[in-house]
């Protein structure tokens, strides 16, 4: 088998929104469509990828280095040893050629997208959902049926007072949501607990509220903030500091004991094991977010799965951020802890499949072949237009 054809394409996802560090007026993503010779149902079988919101659109690293080299690559290079599908891992390596070791940053993302359509090629290929395929080659064969998922938001946003920042968790909560998050950080102290006293009149319980600092405060504040926050008992609090400031997040462990979480702008294997290394990070309460489109893809993060035993940690400290079907598939196959949501925002690329309803806190997944696109209409369509498919 081969690849026939790869096109790439930048979709906006452009919002007044905004967090503690940057706003989404110009936020982009890139799409990438593998078109394989595999044909199912009269069709050409092709993967599609698309890279989380927060990190914009890769189009110079895909065209200038990873897309040539998957192109010019020999069906020995990208097909596993059965010959009837494609080889992720294979395919991850070509891409990676000529490239030296570090320099994670944005190159992560580029190749996490390309990954992400080369996994749901494959598990197309093999007529099986994505997080069954990953289930019966990684993990004990036995997915969870359901997923937990919690609702992000809590953005900050023009004129949006207390009022609209509760009706906004209302909304959630009505959609079946039982935990919920809000952004501090992009205000101060004493305005954010205002914000998160607000926001707790609507849930009623700390534990049902995450904040998330998205890597804003130096340490005195990130202390601070957890000496104000700590008798809310939040679900968690998330990346008060810069995110490869390890020393920072294990100081701030011995000054807040309630939940934290952070790693969703940790690129690689190596970063995550650095955060486990020297970060303070509590297997009994901590919560880890890498994200695998952000960050290599998947065939990446099975290597940072493989990481956690060693520090105490488990598949199911891991939330990945970024709230798409990747993510979601991986922690049903692989037993994660849960998934990110963003009901209403970054659409159509946040969310999940069409009809089927958060209960409890918990998703399903649709029973189709795949990361699941085609069950997301909106989702599929504006990916099919954008690579002229």
């Amino acid at each position: 088998m081969r690849i026939v054809d790869i096109r790439e394409a930048v979709v906006p996802i452009a919002s007044d929104i905004r967090n503690a560090y940057i706003d989404f007026s110009k936020m982009t993503v890139s799409v990438v469509a593998l078109e394989t010779d595999v044909i199912r149902d009269g069709e050409p079988v092709i993967g599609y990828g698309f890279n989380s919101n927060g990190r914009y659109a890769a189009s110079g690293l895909l065209r200038e280095r990873f897309l040539p080299r998957l192109r010019e690559a020999g069906p020995e290079d990208i097909v596993d040893d059965s010959g009837a599908n494609l080889d992720p891992h294979k395919i991850w390596r070509v891409m990676m050629r000529n490239e030296k070791p570090g320099g994670h940053g944005e190159r992560s993302v580029a190749i996490g997208v390309v990954d992400m359509a080369v996994w749901d090629a494959v598990a197309k290929i093999a007529g099986k959902p994505l997080y069954r395929l990953l289930a019966e080659r990684y993990g004990d064969d036995d997915p969870d049926r359901d997923v937990f998922v919690y609702a992000a938001g809590g953005y900050y946003y023009p004129g949006k007072d207390y009022r609209a920042l509760q009706d906004e968790m209302r909304r959630y909560l009505d959609r079946g949501y039982t935990v919920v998050k809000m952004k501090i950080g992009g205000a101060d102290l004493a305005e954010d607990l205002r914000r998160i006293e607000a926001v707790l009149k609507v849930v009623g319980d700390g534990k049902a509220l995450a904040v998330d600092a998205n890597g804003r405060f130096d340490l005195d504040t990130a202390i601070r903030y957890g000496k104000a926050l700590r008798p809310y008992n939040l679900f968690w609090y998330e990346e008060a500091g810069d995110p490869l400031d390890y020393a920072l997040q294990a100081e701030l462990a011995k000054h807040y004991d309630a939940p934290m979480a952070t790693g969703e702008n940790l690129f690689s294997h190596q970063d995550a094991r650095n955060l486990l290394r020297h970060g303070g990070m509590r297997p009994d309460r901590d919560w880890l977010q890498f994200d695998c489109a952000l960050s290599y893809g998947l065939v990446e993060y099975l290597r940072i799965l493989a990481l956690l035993p060693a520090f105490g940690f488990s598949p199911r400290n891991c939330i990945p951020h970024g709230g798409h079907q990747l993510s979601l598939n991986i922690a049903a196959g692989l037993k994660l802890g849960g998934n990110e949501s963003y009901p209403g925002l970054f659409a159509p690329f946040g969310g999940f499949a069409d009809g089927i309803a958060v209960e409890g806190g918990r998703v399903r997944l649709p029973e189709i072949p795949g990361i699941g696109f085609e069950a997301k209409a909106a989702l599929i369509d504006c990916m099919r237009r954008a690579t002229g498919r």
